[in-house]
């Protein structure tokens, strides 16, 4: 295995948003060498104890730049979480054909689909994973003959990926029921996305249709599903409006708490605000494998969550949370200065802006705001 990935050139690009690479895989599975894109984030070398989300794409000459597109823009606004990505070439002798192979009794794959399937398990997978900092969470994605094949991991009880992207998929015998009897099995996370258009191949279009009412009509609670039919599109343009549904489909949990989130699911709650905030950052290490601190932005939106609704207590936990995601910052003394504050214990509340001044400026909290609040409280 230490022999398994030789780098015959690389090419790096290191721009706003990623460091890529070219290199030649060599691979007893497929008797040969593949050719593979590697991206990784600004982020992977700015913090070297993070690991990040694997995207494995099918047919990479032509969905690698298109879904770095939507990942670079989507993680510069914080939107989608920084991703390993990589790219396996299967256009330069027609490869994605054999290696798409299945029997036509069973619906399995066969020979070179069998090769494949094993490679990317067995070999590709092991050697990226000895090689860099991947999280718990993969996601494969392919278009039309790949996107049917990258299904086959869903036959297994323990699938290799936890998200699916299957762009308007050409499908193996009984696919269509099969994937939805598997989406219902399953007892952890899963997330599946699926998309045709009204101008696709139509002896593709009725599968991928069948496909979806039958997933519909699973009761799983642990699929996270969706289905688009994009209207003025065909089998290939299909493909960019389908990539940033099916990535903030399955990256949902991972976005900053938003204006709608604030205003819909926060503010209306009686109370338990910080421990909103506390879950949501466990599911998205749970259900994503990201672990990260808690964005300054979302302590600041439960901060006016529990001024609009007087739960002044809240800041107190708040604090807490506050000290175990910035431990040298000002900002678990600011959250008890406020606490102390609207609650007209003002000399505590002088202390902890005080405590507060001492400790690093983060986000909009600066020492000269800290000072103002000290004064504030000195007045009164």
């Amino acid at each position: 295995m230490k022999n398994f990935i030789t780098t015959a050139f690389c090419i790096f690009s290191f721009s706003l948003f990623a460091q890529k690479s070219i290199e030649e895989v060599k691979s007893e599975k497929l008797n040969g060498t593949r050719q593979i894109t590697i991206s990784l984030p600004p982020a992977y070398e700015k913090e070297p104890d993070r690991k990040f989300p694997l995207v494995i794409l099918l047919d990479g000459e032509y969905l690698f730049d298109a879904f770095n597109g939507t990942l670079s823009y989507s993680n510069y606004w914080d939107d989608l979480p920084p991703v390993i990505m990589v790219g396996i070439s299967q256009n330069k002798k027609g490869e994605r054909f054999v290696d798409s192979q299945f029997d036509k009794e069973s619906g399995l794959p066969e020979e070179g689909g069998s090769r494949f399937y094993e490679f990317i398990g067995s070999e590709l997978i092991p050697a990226l994973e000895k090689k860099y900092r991947i999280a718990p969470f993969r996601v494969i994605a392919g278009h039309d003959t790949t996107a049917g094949f990258l299904n086959f991991y869903l036959y297994k009880d323990q699938p290799l990926f936890n998200a699916y992207i299957s762009l308007s998929p050409e499908f193996a015998p009984e696919m269509e029921t099969r994937i939805a009897e598997r989406l219902a099995f399953f007892k952890q996370p899963i997330f599946y996305y699926l998309a045709t258009a009204d101008g696709d191949l139509k002896k593709m279009q009725k599968r991928i249709k069948d496909l979806d009412e039958n997933i519909k009509k699973v009761g799983n609670p642990n699929l996270n599903y969706r289905f688009d039919e994009f209207k003025n599109a065909t089998h290939y343009s299909l493909v960019p409006y389908a990539i940033p549904n099916a990535l903030y489909q399955i990256f949902s949990a991972y976005q900053p708490i938003s204006t709608t989130e604030f205003q819909e699911k926060i503010a209306t709650l009686p109370g338990g605000y910080v421990d909103y905030l506390a879950n949501k950052y466990e599911i998205i290490e749970k259900s994503l494998g990201i672990k990260m601190p808690i964005r300054v932005n979302d302590f600041k939106a439960i901060e006016a969550a529990i001024l609009k609704n007087k739960a002044y207590a809240e800041f107190e936990k708040l604090s807490g949370l506050a000290k175990k995601s910035y431990p040298k910052s000002m900002l678990a003394d600011y959250e008890l200065g406020m606490m102390y504050e609207h609650t007209g214990d003002f000399k505590k509340a002088f202390k902890s802006y005080q405590n507060a001044y001492t400790k690093n400026e983060i986000g909009d909290l600066t020492k000269d705001m800290m000072l103002e609040k000290v004064d504030e409280m000195k007045s009164k």
